[in-house]
């Protein structure tokens, strides 16, 4: 990628390369995509936010918040890891 990464996971200040998610729903029609907090070991979900512009979601375990920007190409990627 050319120039700046638009698509950024971010865990407490920390951030990490990523691209625009793949999109999967819940049962209740919800889009998430899969997060492992490696701060505390554990693997959730997190959530389109309502505007449509990031998912969003925190570490169940300590709170840490994760969002990760959408984009306009996207990616076939489900799963992230948060370090």
């Amino acid at each position: 990628m050319d120039g700046e990464q638009d698509y950024i996971l971010e865990l407490g200040g920390r951030r990490v390369n990523s691209e625009a998610p793949a999109e999967r729903v819940d049962r209740d029609g919800r889009p998430y995509i899969g997060v492992r907090f490696e701060c505390c070991g554990v693997y959730t979900r997190i959530y389109k936010n309502r505007e449509g512009t990031a998912y969003v979601g925190w570490c169940p375990k300590c709170a840490r918040k994760a969002s990760v920007k959408v984009g306009p190409n996207g990616v076939s990627t489900r799963f992230f890891r948060a370090e």
